[in-house]
């Protein structure tokens, strides 16, 4: 499994918040759409796009912002797999997300287009991993084509 190089992650001093973006509207670069919870709800995503939620105390948690600069830098792949990033770092603002997933801390939730939670995880994740776990969910076998075939 390949390593993190710590020369490329930006200096704790140049570290920002992320800000998230106010609509769902597609980026040019490619990237997947980063939204922040407090302004959209789980189900408008059904049947059309798996969100990736990022769950934190606080927006300075450094396993926070090394996610979501992580997603944002290498995260081409996942809009190709229809992904979109919700942010929640405010346990204040109570939102859908946090109330149906219950995320203790810094986490990383997977939910497929069926609405479904298919990952947690407590550490962060870079693209690469997790565009392979959504590459093995049933969904998008059948979505590229090498669903299980029933005889």
């Amino acid at each position: 499994m390949p390593q993190r190089n710590p020369a490329r992650l930006p200096p704790v001093a140049q570290r920002v918040e992320p800000d998230p973006l106010p609509d769902a509207s597609p980026l040019d670069d490619g990237s997947p759409q980063v939204l922040d919870a407090a302004t959209v709800d789980p189900d408008q995503f059904l049947w059309t796009a798996r969100p990736v939620v990022i769950f934190a105390d606080t927006a300075d948690d450094p396993a926070f912002v090394d996610q979501v600069a992580s997603l944002r830098r290498d995260g081409r792949a996942l809009a190709s797999r229809d992904v979109v990033l919700v942010l929640d770092s405010d346990p204040s603002a109570n939102s859908a997300w946090r109330q149906q997933l219950r995320p203790q801390g810094f986490s990383l939730v997977l939910i497929d287009k069926d609405g479904q939670v298919k990952i947690r995880r407590p550490v962060p994740w870079d693209a690469r991993e997790i565009g392979r776990a959504i590459d093995r969910l049933p969904l998008r076998r059948q979505e590229i084509g090498r669903g299980s075939v029933m005889r």
